[in-house]
């Protein structure tokens, strides 16, 4: 992990050198981008990498506004934050995540599991807070319809579409980091199918311009993604607080049918009845029947699958409480024939002495 103080330097290059020190060379090379602003020749193509592109200017009521369209040079965007995500990442872990480890004393697959949750709970609240600043400016709060009106949404607000490049930016870091954590091989798998997820779904919504759905979606998800996060937190540092798994649990089922009313809403009847239907790569309009069914089929698939898993973890869960009151009543039974066996050779040694 970069920014730790090494008590013994790994071979040069090797894995575990790689590992330690990922978070510094991924400073550097960020750093080299940086410089490049100070050069006349390598200011153009490093502006593509830190700001946000495709800027358009239109005038409204004789006042100019900027809006932004998104494009191939996107990607190197995307590179740049995924660089900013990492070294974040190892912020975090260093001088948060680890102290508090050093404390609980977890065993490893606690300690895994403390810092995962650790992480995304980092993430979530800080993208919960910037995803509701920018709903309370939209109309969504009024009038619901603006998720499906003037489709194609081609043009978004600097704060919409920087979100955009971060969301994206953070769930492509996670990648290498599966291997700059070192997650236990029985983790992967796991971690790889939300991460994917994740990708999939807001790329696809960054770019079949579905950007006003995607928020209002991806809020509401990410607080109750928060909820289970920041309860796993507490849980780890006393087991008995296991309060907020029972709001969590609440929350993710009334989510997961929020989730499926308005892209219902939003695919089969608002979008369906709009006046711009067709397919066009350059004015950006998916609006025609194969692609809503394909995007509301994922969404409910996936829907489908995050129930699954609930659905299941809360079956475990019911059976290890059922399992470990069964073995107190046992114990409590145990207890009580031997007291009762104590008890009644007693009175026998008594009555014959």
């Amino acid at each position: 992990m970069g920014f730790r103080k090494k008590s013994k330097s790994p071979p040069v290059l090797s894995h575990e050198f790689v590992i330690q020190n990922h978070a510094d060379m991924v400073s550097c090379v960020a750093m080299i981008v940086l410089l490049g602003l100070m050069f006349e020749v390598t200011a153009k193509y490093a502006i593509m990498f830190i700001t946000v592109q495709y800027n358009v200017t239109q005038t409204l009521d004789t006042e100019p506004f900027s809006y932004y369209k998104y494009g191939p040079k996107d990607m190197a965007t995307v590179f740049f934050y995924l660089l900013i995500a990492i070294i974040l990442h190892a912020l975090i872990q260093e001088y948060i995540l680890d102290k508090i480890n050093r404390r609980l004393h977890l065993s490893k697959t606690k300690h895994s599991k403390f810092n995962e949750s650790g992480q995304l709970a980092t993430f979530y609240s800080f993208s919960f807070i910037w995803g509701c600043s920018i709903l309370t400016s939209e109309e969504f709060e009024t009038n619901p319809t603006f998720l499906w009106e003037g489709y194609p949404h081609i043009h978004m607000a600097f704060q919409v579409k920087f979100f955009y490049i971060c969301q994206i930016a953070y769930w492509f870091h996670a990648l290498p980091e599966l291997y700059f954590q070192k997650v236990r091989k029985e983790d992967i798998p796991r971690q790889l199918y939300y991460i994917c997820l994740y990708i999939f779904h807001i790329t696809g919504a960054y770019v079949l311009n579905l950007h006003r759905l995607g928020l209002v979606l991806l809020v509401p998800h990410y607080l109750v993604e928060l909820l289970f996060h920041a309860s796993r937190l507490f849980y780890f540092s006393d087991e008995n607080k296991q309060k907020g798994f029972t709001l969590w649990a609440l929350l993710f089922v009334i989510t997961r049918l929020l989730t499926l009313t308005v892209s219902v809403l939003t695919f089969g009847f608002g979008l369906s009845r709009t006046d711009n239907q067709g397919f066009s790569l350059a004015e950006g309009n998916f609006n025609v029947l194969t692609v809503r069914m394909t995007c509301l089929s994922a969404i409910c698939l996936t829907q489908a699958w995050m129930m699954w898993k609930f659905i299941n973890f809360q079956l475990k869960k019911w059976r290890e409480q059922s399992q470990i009151q069964a073995n107190k009543k046992k114990a409590k039974c145990s207890s009580t024939l031997i007291n009762s066996s104590v008890s009644s050779n007693t009175v026998l040694i008594l009555g014959i002495a």
